[in-house]
């Protein structure tokens, strides 16, 4: 609960400083203060406390994913300063509005109540249709702000409807009740089908085939940094979301169930990469490279009572070579009208070290050594393994091998194409940024078990 209190106190003063005419202090003040929040919330791992009648519960689950949330939050906040350059006098609005978005992502993980669940879901979604259709004079950003205010809508919807089922199957919103009542001998219909739903309308929010179609569109279009923080922050938001809601309300999962996930599962990888290989488009490229690793993370749905540390592994590792590679494209891609792989030929001998770092965060995604990217899908596989569904590892290591496809398609055209422009001076941000994500997910393959141990 001081976390969020600490964060949504923090977005009002981005507020106030504009007030006071101080936009330059934004950007730094607004690290420093996640500085601190990341700090109050690391002080909170090892207790486990409630607020107001269980609304918010604080576990090891909600800190560790809450402070992986507060880290994203403070590389994108770092490279809006210069992404947003030309539009300073909106800079606070821009800030706040992420910050308020974390409050959001926050609330998501830490909830003890349905009603705070959806009311964390709601305050994200807002604040991401805003940044989706932020660059108002660009036709491309208002039809992505609008096909993810409608199909996020839907969604929405879908969750409010399943809350609804388990709430009148159970008589109560608090997750700890629902829990409890779960174990009865005979369970309304209405629970499983509010399960159902809910999983369906997060489904959506992770961009999992079926629901996937408004992702590459929405990537494309939206400004780079708030793609960014789509194929990052609220991919992992949501895919822990959907792990806490089905763990915590002792939603057991039946074989047919399994069966959908894996089902699901299969279908993400596979039509991710298939799709991924035709792209020209760098942004709508990692667009359905996100479908295909929603597909990886769904994997973890099958042991939900041991698989906690696996996802929070898997999505650091994913979550932070997302950052490097979208700080590489935000320097590339400045002041073009496209994404298109074109843009980065030549890059290995315009600026070698950006290329070096976009090609180790590609590689980390594909999955290869010493990236933490590979240890993710190591302990993944072993966890389904396990779990008796050996099939599914088959098909996720065949997708591993596609994925090497489309990510060395956008590393042959920095290396061995000639460069089609002159170099550009490159920001200290940009470097600062894309250095430290991509030496943390280096760092998290060598000492993998410092994360997977957080949530035994």
């Amino acid at each position: 609960m001081n976390t969020l209190i600490a964060i949504i106190g923090l977005g009002v003063l981005c507020l106030l400083l504009e007030i006071f005419n101080l936009t330059k202090a934004i950007v730094p003040l607004t690290i420093v203060g996640l500085l601190a929040v990341l700090g109050l919330t690391i002080s909170e791992f090892n207790s486990t406390e409630s607020y107001y009648n269980d609304m918010i519960v604080v576990s090891k689950f909600s800190t560790a994913f809450s402070s992986l949330f507060i880290v994203l939050t403070i590389f994108l906040v770092s490279l809006s300063h210069n992404f947003y350059e030309k539009h300073q006098s909106k800079i606070s609005d821009y800030i706040a509005i992420k910050i308020f978005l974390l409050s959001g992502a926050v609330a998501m993980v830490s909830f003890g109540n349905l009603a705070m669940f959806f009311l964390g879901i709601e305050i994200l979604s807002i604040a991401l249709y805003v940044l989706a259709a932020s660059d108002r004079l660009n036709l491309k950003s208002n039809e992505a702000g609008m096909k993810y205010f409608l199909m996020g809508s839907f969604a929405s919807g879908i969750i409010l409807f399943g809350i609804c089922m388990i709430y009148g199957a159970m008589g109560s919103f608090n997750v700890s009740d629902i829990a409890a009542m779960s174990q009865s001998a005979e369970l309304p219909i209405w629970f499983p089908i509010g399960i159902v739903l809910l999983t369906i309308g997060m489904l959506f929010k992770v961009a999992a085939v079926p629901f996937h179609f408004w992702a590459p569109d929405v990537y494309e279009g939206s400004p780079t940094i708030t793609t960014a923080l789509m194929s990052t922050l609220v991919k992992v938001v949501a895919m822990a979301s959907l792990y806490k809601l089905l763990s915590v309300m002792n939603a057991d999962i039946s074989e047919s169930f399994k069966i959908v996930v894996v089902v699901i599962s299969m279908a993400s990888m596979t039509v991710g990469n298939i799709m991924a290989l035709r792209q020209v488009n760098v942004k709508r490229m990692l667009a359905f490279s996100g479908v295909s690793h929603a597909g990886f993370m769904l994997m973890t749905l099958l042991s939900l009572s041991t698989s906690a540390g696996s996802l929070l592994y898997y999505a650091s590792a994913y979550a932070l070579s997302g950052i490097a590679a979208f700080s590489v494209i935000i320097y590339v891609c400045k002041n073009r009208d496209n994404e298109d792989i074109v843009n980065f030929h030549g890059l290995g001998k315009n600026n070698p070290l950006l290329a070096a770092i976009l090609t180790g965060s590609l590689l980390s995604m594909a999955g290869i050594p010493i990236f933490a990217g590979f240890f993710a899908k190591l302990v993944l596989f072993s966890d389904t393994i396990e779990s008796g569904y050996l099939v599914l590892v088959i098909v996720a290591v065949v997708n591993s091998i596609i994925s090497v496809g489309y990510y060395f398609k956008l590393i042959l055209a920095m290396y061995t194409k000639e460069p089609n422009e002159e170099r550009k001076a490159t920001p200290f941000v940009i470097y600062a940024v894309a250095v430290v994500a991509i030496v943390l997910n280096i760092a998290l393959g060598l000492f993998p078990s410092t994360v997977l141990d957080l949530l035994v």
